[in-house]
Order: C-alpha cells, then sequence, then structure tokens
C-alpha cells in the first residue's frame, strides 16, 4: 500500500488486507518463536502473527493485516 496526497491510501490489487474487512486464506509451513509463521499465500512466502489462534504446519489458517484469526476446520 502507499499514500497519495490527497487520495489516501492506494492499494496494488484493488483491496487492502489493512484498510478493509478482508481476510486471506493461507497455508502454514513453519512456525518460528514468539507467535510467528511463515506461511504460503498463493503468491508468495511471507511471516505473520499466529498468537491469537492455535495453528500448526499444514493448517489453512485466515489472516488480516498480519494477524492470523481463525483457524478453518475445513479448508477449500
Amino acid at each position: 500500500m502507499t499514500a497519495g496526497r490527497d487520495a489516501g491510501p492506494v492499494c496494488a490489487d484493488g483491496v487492502c488486507v489493512t484498510c478493509s474487512d478482508t481476510a486471506v486464506e493461507v497455508v502454514v509451513l513453519a512456525l518460528l518463536d514468539d507467535g510467528l509463521a511463515v506461511v504460503d499465500t498463493g503468491r508468495s512466502r511471507e511471516e505473520v502473527s499466529v498468537a491469537l489462534v492455535r495453528a500448526g504446519v499444514g493448517d489453512h489458517i485466515l489472516v488480516h493485516a498480519g494477524e492470523a484469526i481463525a483457524r478453518l476446520e475445513n479448508p477449500r
């Protein structure tokens, strides 16, 4: 996301997971120290917080603004 001087935030994909109510389904690849995890977004690998959910390697989780907010019982 980049900020425009007059227009406010400008998001590359048209939807910003920081500014909107959109959560992204990802797969946990590795658990790290301090409540963090490496996840596969389908486009890249990113580091997110899993401090609020109980997640393990292979789990599908919903992430919003870099924070896991739910573990999916029946992933797509």
